[in-house]
Parts: structure tokens; C-alpha cells; sequence
């Protein structure tokens, strides 16, 4: 392939360098991938100083008659824009091909959340088998809708990383950076629940993750989606139904309570108030629902 060799060191870079997750490293490797079986079916053994705006374009283009959404497209379009600015800084010497190149506009699908009074039911419903996997699988739940932590931040939480005493967790989140997060009363009786019926299934402690499976592994993604989907089947007809979607209920939730951005983004782990600023839509949204619901000249 034409840009194996400059697609491998940009990766190793994004690895190691910039701490990037393994499934983004995928999906970079794949955009590269697919740019390079292009560059030579159309072009040979074309050099990468040889790649100029059209040559991209003409990938972009193909990309769009194949059918692919306009999110995929403007991600391929960042990963090749990423790809030439880190071979440009690192000394190749090259007209960058991404001039005048900007990725798609396409509408943003706000976010959907789970309403308080549906996640309330649910905890509050006798749902939950007796036993271990009950504890585990109501602790997850309380987990991702109490604190807002991504799918990766609850598979790698440890038992060392809670701090009762404080009602504190400490997140391990993208790039190894690291926040605090506060734990309410329920989540706090869950965890001693749930930790008491683990230790009575004698599993082996060495690792010391807290999630576990009824083989007493750690926690693993699809082992947590099918938990999560299990369980909100039941109160909601959500399209997209992921431990994602209880994220989006947990920020909503603090919004629509009167919370401060700045505050849920640090709860979230938020490197900007752009990626937090989504959630103040459903919010507008909900406040014009009630005004042409209460008021008279609505």
C-alpha cells in the first residue's frame, strides 16, 4: 500500500504519543486503509509527496456515491486532514493535498435521553434477580445513570479507586486523564451490596477490577451492553439503546435540574464546553414544549 509505511508511524504516534483508545486507533487505521487500496487502484505506486486536493477529492467523492453517511465522511475527512498534518510536522516535505478540503456539514441528531421518572421506575421496580448478578447488574446501572461515565471508564474501575468515606471515584478517562466524581447514597448502599455478594463467590481479587462477570472476569463491552439493553428494553423505545444513552440521560437530567455546564463537563470528562453545549438543546427543547403546552398566546 502506497502510505503503509507513514500510516504505521502515524498511528504508533496517536498510540503512544497522544494516548489515543484502541477503537479510535481503528477507525483511524481503517480511514487510512481504505485511502490507500484508492490512491493504488487509481494511481500505482504513487508517492505520498505526490498526493494533491484532487486526488482527495476524488476519494471523498467515490466515498459519498458509495452511499456513506455525511458523519463517517467528515470522520475520514479529519483522519486524512490529522495524517498530513503530522507527516508535514515531522518533516515531509509536501504540498498539503487537504487545502481548501473541509469536511461535510450534516445536522446533529440531538442526543436522546431516558426521562427521570422512567430511570426511577426501573430501580425502583423489583427487576433484579437475588444473588450476585443481580447486586452486579443494578450496580451497573447505578454506575453508568449516577455518574455519567463512559462504557471503558466502568470496565476499568477498581475496587481501589472508591473512596466511601469521601462518597468519591476516581475515573480513569481518554488518554489516561484521570477525575473525580461524586457518589450519592444509592450508589454508594449499591456498591457495599454488590461487593458483599462478590466476595461470597470466593473470585480470584488479583486484578482488583470491580465490575465482574458470573465467572469472575473482568467486565467486558459487550457483556455490558447486553446488561444495559436488558434492562432499558423495559422503559423505554429509545432507537440507539447503549450505556452511552444513560450519559446522555445523566447530563440531561443535571441540566434540566438547574446544574452548571462548566460543571457537568467536568463531570463528563470533557476536554471543551462545545462537546457539552449539545445537551442545552434538549433543554431548549423541553422548555418549548412546556411554554406551548401552558401558555395562552402559544
Amino acid at each position: 500500500m502506497p502510505i503503509e509505511k507513514e500510516a504505521n508511524s502515524f498511528l504508533e504516534f496517536l498510540g503512544y504519543e497522544k494516548r489515543y483508545s484502541e477503537n479510535t486507533l481503528i477507525s483511524y487505521r481503517n480511514d487510512l486503509t481504505q485511502f490507500g487500496i484508492f490512491l493504488k487502484s487509481n494511481y500505482g505506486e504513487i508517492s505520498i509527496t505526490q498526493v494533491n486536493p484532487g486526488i482527495v477529492r476524488s476519494w471523498l467523492a467515490s466515498l459519498a456515491e458509495a452511499g456513506i453517511s455525511h458523519r463517517s465522511l467528515s470522520r475520514k475527512t479529519a483522519t486524512i486532514k490529522s495524517f498530513f498534518k503530522f507527516l508535514k510536522k515531522n518533516g515531509v516535505k509536501l504540498k498539503d493535498p487537504m487545502l481548501g478540503i473541509s469536511a461535510p456539514k450534516f445536522q446533529k441528531k440531538l442526543p436522546e435521553f431516558i426521562p427521570d421518572e422512567k430511570m426511577e421506575r426501573l430501580f425502583e421496580d423489583d427487576i433484579f434477580q437475588e444473588g450476585f448478578p443481580g447486586f452486579r447488574d443494578y450496580l451497573i446501572l447505578e454506575l453508568l445513570y449516577g455518574t455519567g461515565i463512559r462504557l471503558s471508564e466502568l470496565i476499568g474501575i477498581k475496587d481501589q479507586d472508591l473512596d466511601p468515606k469521601k462518597k468519591l471515584l476516581k475515573i480513569t478517562g481518554k488518554g489516561n486523564k484521570q477525575r473525580v466524581v461524586p457518589l450519592n447514597y444509592n450508589l454508594l448502599n449499591a456498591i457495599d451490596q454488590y461487593q458483599t455478594e462478590r466476595d461470597q463467590m470466593h473470585f480470584d481479587k488479583s486484578e482488583g477490577f470491580l465490575i465482574l462477570t458470573n465467572r469472575g472476569k473482568k467486565a467486558y463491552p459487550m457483556f455490558i451492553q447486553r446488561i444495559v439493553k436488558k434492562y432499558l428494553n423495559l422503559i423505554t423505545t429509545a432507537e440507539n439503546i447503549s450505556p452511552h444513552l444513560l450519559r446522555h440521560s445523566f447530563a440531561t437530567s443535571l441540566l434540566n435540574n438547574g446544574a452548571d455546564l462548566n460543571a457537568i463537563k467536568d463531570l463528563l470528562g470533557h476536554e471543551s464546553l462545545a462537546a457539552t453545549q449539545v445537551y442545552t438543546h434538549n433543554s431548549v427543547e423541553k422548555l418549548k414544549r412546556i411554554f406551548n403546552q401552558a401558555h395562552p398566546k402559544a
